[in-house]
C-alpha cells in the first residue's frame, strides 16, 4: 500500500497531465490509503472489528481549490453514535489494564504506519482542507511527532509519593484511565489534533470516539483505517479508536452522553460555551480549544529582517485558517516608516504564490469553504464603512486557470482599522486578514493585547532583555502561548498548547497536557498497627 513519497507528489500533482483537474488526483490519493475510487460512499462510522457503516445523512467531501465533489459519506445517526460510545466503552475495560510499555509498543506501530502513508495523508489534507503540500505533510508529521512523545509518556506517567505527618503512613497520587473520551475536531487541522488527543489517550489507558468536521472526513476515515488495522493486528479491540462523522447531532450526542468522560472540543467560542455548559451540567470535564485573535508586537529594538519573515508566514500561511494565525500587529511609532512598507511589498509578492496547494510553488492555498470567503470580504467593506485603510491584498481575486475558478481563493490583507475599538480588533476573521495598529510605549502595547477576551497565542519582536523579561511575566501577554522572537502559529508538541480567557483554558498534546486524561486518587497508607488521626486529634 505504501508508495514512494517522490512518485506519490508526483502523480498526486498530475505531473504531464495537461489538464489539471483535482478531481484526477485525488482517486490517486484515496487508492493509496484504501479509500474507495468508484464513485461508492464512503462509510464513516467505525465501531471497531472491521465494522464500517452509517446510516445518517449523505454527506459530500468538497475541494475547496476547485469547488468539486472528492467523495460522498455516510455519517452516523444519533443511535449509531450512542452505539459506538457503548462499544468504545466495552473495550476501554480491556484495554485499560494493558501495561503501559505495551500500550507505547502499539502507539509506537500507529507512528508508523501513519509514517508510511505520510505522502498520501498529506496531499488528502491539501486536497480536503485546502492547505499547500509542505502544510499537509507538516500536519502529518505533527500526528507522528506526538506518538513518538506518548510513546515515552506510556513508560514515564507517574504520580507522586509524599510524606504523611502520621508515623507509619505513605501518601500516594495515582493516576488513573478516564475511559470514553470525545474528540471533536474542526477542519482547519483534520488530523493533527486528533492525534493530540488520541495519543495521549492510549498512553494512559483511555478508548476514544472521534467527531471530526463534517466538512473533512475523508482525512479523518484515512486515519481510522490505519489506526484501526494497526490495533487488530495487536488483538486489541479497535473500538477504542471509533469514528462518527456528522454534523449537530452526532456532536449533540457525544457531548450529552454520561459515559464520555472527557470532551475535548475544537471550534468557535460560541459552540464551545455550549459545550462546556452542557458537559458540565452533567459533571463530565471538558477541554476547550476555542477562538484566537493573536497578537504580535514589535518594538525598537527587533531584528526587523526576522520580524518580516517570520510575519509573512504566521499572518498569511494556512491562509490564515490556523487557530494561532496572527491577527492583529502592534509596531512601535519609530519603526513604521521602515517597517510597514517592506512588509506591504512581501504581502504584495504573495499574490503570485496564491493557488492550486497541491502545487510546490504554491504559498497560499484557499480558504476553506464559500462562507470564509464572503466573511473575508464583508470584514474588508467593515473597515472601508468605518473610515479604516486597506494596505495590503483583498482584491477581488481569480485564479487564471479555469480548473481553480471555482475555489475559494482571496488575497491576503493588511488593513489599519479606524480604532482599537473596532471588532475588526476585537473579533477574529478567520482567512488571512492581518489589522495593523501603532504604538508609543511597550505597556501601551501589552495593555491593547490584552484587551481582547481571547488568550491564545501571542509574540514579542525585541532584542532588550527588560521588554522579553516583561512580556513573559504576571505584566506581559495574558495568552496560554506566549512566543519571543517567534510567530504565534508553528507551535511544537514538546510543550502543552491552549489559551486562556475565551480560547477555554484547555491544554493538549505535550508538557503536563496528559494529567488532564486521567483521573487522580490521592491514596493514603498506613503499614503498621496503629491508628493515628491526622492534625493531632484524639478520638480516644
Amino acid at each position: 500500500m505504501a508508495m514512494n513519497a517522490t512518485a506519490f507528489t508526483n502523480a498526486a500533482a498530475g505531473t504531464g497531465s495537461a489538464k489539471r483537474l483535482l478531481s484526477t488526483r485525488v482517486g490517486k490519493v484515496l487508492s493509496t490509503i484504501g479509500l474507495p475510487v468508484d464513485g461508492e460512499v464512503v462509510k464513516g462510522v467505525y465501531m471497531g472489528k472491521g465494522t464500517w457503516g452509517g446510516s445518517g445523512e449523505i454527506i459530500d467531501s468538497v475541494c475547496p481549490s476547485t469547488g468539486e465533489v472528492l467523495a460522498k459519506v455516510a455519517t452516523a445517526t444519533a443511535a449509531e453514535t450512542t452505539q459506538a460510545i457503548k462499544r468504545a466503552q466495552e473495550a476501554w475495560k480491556t484495554f485499560r489494564k494493558v501495561p503501559g510499555p505495551k500500550r507505547g509498543e502499539i502507539i509506537r506501530q500507529v507512528r508508523n504506519a501513519i509514517s508510511e502513508h505520510k505522502s498520501a495523508l498529506g496531499a488528502l489534507v491539501s486536497l480536503e482542507m485546502g492547505k499547500i503540500v509542505s502544510e499537509g505533510e507538516g500536519e502529518i508529521q505533527e500526528y507522528i511527532d506526538i506518538c513518538d512523545y506518548a510513546v515515552g509518556l506510556s513508560r514515564s506517567a507517574a504520580g507522586r509519593v509524599l510524606k504523611s505527618e502520621r508515623p507509619g503512613h505513605q501518601i500516594l497520587e495515582v493516576a488513573n484511565p478516564l475511559g470514553v473520551v470525545g474528540i471533536i475536531t474542526a477542519f482547519n487541522f483534520p488530523v493533527a489534533v486528533c492525534g493530540w488527543n488520541f495519543a495521549i489517550c492510549l498512553a494512559v489507558g483511555n478508548a476514544t470516539v472521534w467527531k471530526p468536521s463534517p466538512t473533512t472526513p475523508l482525512c479523518a476515515i484515512a486515519v481510522t483505517r490505519i489506526v484501526a488495522d494497526v490495533l487488530e493486528k495487536n488483538g486489541v479491540d479497535s473500538a477504542i479508536a471509533s469514528l462518527v462523522c456528522g454534523g449537530l447531532e452526532v456532536g449533540e450526542t457525544l457531548v450529552n452522553d454520561k459515559r464520555v468522560a472527557l470532551v475535548s472540543f475544537t471550534g468557535s467560542e460560541r459552540a464551545g460555551q455550549i459545550v462546556g455548559t452542557k458537559v458540565q451540567q452533567r459533571f463530565g470535564k471538558v477541554l476547550l480549544e476555542l477562538g484566537g485573535n493573536n497578537c504580535a508586537i514589535v518594538t525598537p529594538s527587533a531584528n526587523l529582517d526576522l520580524a518580516l519573515r517570520t510575519l509573512l508566514f504566521s499572518a498569511a500561511g494556512t491562509a490564515g485558517q490556523r487557530c494561532t494565525t496572527t491577527r492583529r500587529l502592534f509596531l512601535h511609532r519609530s519603526i513604521e516608516s521602515k517597517f510597514l512598507p517592506q512588509f506591504i511589498k512581501a504581502y504584495e509578492s504573495l499574490q503570485s504564490r496564491v493557488g492550486d496547494p497541491l502545487e510546490a510553488s504554491t504559498l497560499i492555498g484557499p480558504l476553506h469553504t464559500k462562507a470564509a470567503k464572503e466573511a473575508f470580504y464583508k470584514a474588508l467593506e467593515e473597515v472601508k464603512k468605518e473610515g479604516g485603510e486597506i494596505l495590503a491584498g483583498g482584491q477581488p481575486y481569480t485564479p487564471s486557470s479555469e480548473d481553480l475558478k471555482k475555489g475559494n481563493y482571496v488575497l491576503p490583507a493588511i488593513v489599519k482599522p479606524a480604532s482599537l475599538q473596532s471588532p475588526l480588533f476585537q473579533e477574529e476573521t478567520f482567512a488571512p486578514f492581518l489589522s495593523v495598529a501603532i504604538y508609543d510605549d511597550l505597556d501601551q502595547a501589552i495593555e491593547w493585547h490584552n484587551g481582547v477576551r481571547q488568550g491564545l497565542s501571542s509574540t514579542i519582536f525585541t532584542t532588550d532583555l527588560r521588554e522579553m523579561g516583561k512580556w513573559i511575566s504576571e505584566e506581559g501577554s495574558d495568552c496560554g502561548i506566549v512566543n519571543v522572537n517567534v510567530a504565534t502559529s508553528g507551535a511544537e508538541i514538546g510543550a502543552a498548547f491552549g489559551g486562556n480567557k475565551s480560547t477555554g483554558w484547555g491544554r493538549e498534546s505535550g508538557g503536563d497536557a496528559w494529567k488532564q486524561y486521567v483521573r487522580w486518587a490521592s491514596c493514603t497508607i498506613n503499614f503498621t498497627d496503629d491508628a493515628p488521626l491526622a492534625q493531632g486529634v484524639s478520638f480516644e
